[in-house]
């Protein structure tokens, strides 16, 4: 069984998880626009490719499908969901299992608008969140929120272009700077969908944070989740966890990855404070928090090999314990890029997500 792995950047770890599930058979195929991604350094196949908004990716997608034999893709990276969800049906018609929600999950996920929207539609507390100043300086004159408040993309990915303002006067020049950030960043093409209403500002809940993996089974149905304490943060990921199992947010995992009905793993974060739950956002693919899932008794990528052998009892691969604390730390490898396969040039491309 062959898997290929997209916008692979540092997610070594998770190469290295699917193939000790894999025991030996098949090759774990890399691609990433960066051909210095950690990521392809561990890779049986590495593969330099244009950037996800380059007009030949999907092209070229297909073209590593088809020439090596790809039985099962693997999504690491926000900004080329939409694309892969919308093409899901002729890429799978080239043999490979996509790992991809449909199109609806993706673009309520990938719009943070219309996520508040939709945990709002199922009842579950989010922080307030405007698409205008002038409608958050409003709620903040009635004293429905308070200053600071958060500004970032409506359509963001990696805590990329995330402000926090302290008074009016704060939040009128965050929003413009943040605006001239996005015209000059990677989010630039996706955030001209409604470049008039493409930054919110939201209220600022300090409380304690969680992160949650919500696994659905290939045809969308809910099975469990997983949850853990975020300890610390680092370039938006986490990077110290405390394993937690609690009946409430259990169910607000199966409240969500119900009406969701996303396919495989979705990351999802929420804060607590003083005892009320409120849900931020949730990303349907494997988010910086998961080895922290894994390494509490919780194989994934066993489940998804096992899904796709047909198998159906998956009991074996969910052992979550709780109470355990886990913590990430950087490794220094040698990279060898001449053994790469190169399908593009460009040697100044943008880095896919971590």
């Amino acid at each position: 069984m062959n898997i290929l792995f997209t916008c692979a950047g540092r997610r070594n770890y998770l190469l290295d998880y699917f193939r000790e599930a894999m025991r030996g058979s098949g090759k774990i195929i890399a691609i990433d626009s960066h051909i210095m991604a950690p990521a392809l350094a561990v890779a049986d196949l590495s593969i330099v490719v244009p950037s996800v908004n380059h007009p030949g990716y999907l092209a070229t997608i297909k073209e590593i499908i088809r020439d090596h034999a790809v039985d099962a893709v693997v999504c690491l990276n926000d900004l080329e969901l939409p694309l892969l969800s919308k093409h899901k049906g002729e890429l799978e018609k080239l043999g490979a299992r996509l790992f991809v929600s449909n199109s609806e999950t993706i673009d309520i996920a990938f719009d943070k608008w219309k996520t508040y929207a939709f945990f709002k539609s199922l009842n579950i507390e989010s922080p307030q969140t405007f698409l205008t100043i002038d409608e958050a300086c409003s709620a903040i004159d009635l004293g429905k929120m308070d200053y600071p408040v958060i500004l970032k993309p409506r359509w963001g990915t990696a805590s990329l272009g995330i402000l926090e303002a302290h008074d009016e006067g704060e939040l009128i020049l965050c929003y413009r700077l943040l605006k001239l950030q996005l015209s000059r960043s990677v989010l630039k093409e996706t955030n001209q969908i409604d470049i008039e209403k493409c930054i919110l500002i939201q209220e600022k809940i300090k409380g304690a944070e969680y992160g949650m993996d919500i696994l659905n089974d290939l045809n969308g149905v809910y099975q469990k989740s997983f949850v853990r304490k975020k300890v610390a943060m680092r370039s938006g990921e986490t990077d110290k966890a405390l394993t937690v199992v609690n009946s409430y947010f259990l169910d607000l995992g199966k409240k969500i990855g119900q009406a969701t009905g996303h396919v495989g793993n979705m990351d999802c974060d929420f804060l607590v404070r003083r005892g009320k739950v409120y849900l931020l956002e949730m990303n349907p693919r494997f988010g910086g928090g998961y080895p922290f899932t894994h390494e509490a008794g919780v194989n994934i990528p066993a489940i998804y090999l096992a899904w796709m052998r047909g198998e159906v009892d998956i009991t074996q691969y969910m052992n979550y314990t709780p109470n355990l604390t886990f913590v990430k730390y950087d490794k220094i490898l040698k990279i060898n890029t001449e053994s790469y396969l190169k399908k593009s040039s460009d040697a100044n491309l943008v880095c896919c997500q971590e």
